[in-house]
């Protein structure tokens, strides 16, 4: 499974991170970026007094392998 890890600091100078799973793995930095900067500008992620997801940090598309030994 693909997961897309979009790092942000947050208005408090936190850092936080937005999982996205089963990500597209044809991603490109450009339309990446421009999604980050749209989801900062909505500001919906609240916590406490804190906007969670205001300045777009860096971003990754992480694999993650299940390998079974037995079921």
């Amino acid at each position: 499974m693909k997961t897309l890890n979009l790092t942000y600091k947050g208005s408090l100078g936190k850092t936080h991170i937005l999982k996205i799973n089963y990500a597209n793995g044809q991603l490109d930095e450009v339309s990446v970026r421009q999604a980050m900067t749209q989801i900062a500008d909505l500001k919906l992620f609240k916590k406490d007094d804190e906007d969670l997801y205001v300045t777009p940090v860096s971003a990754k598309v992480v694999n993650t392998n299940e390998d079974v030994l037995f079921s």
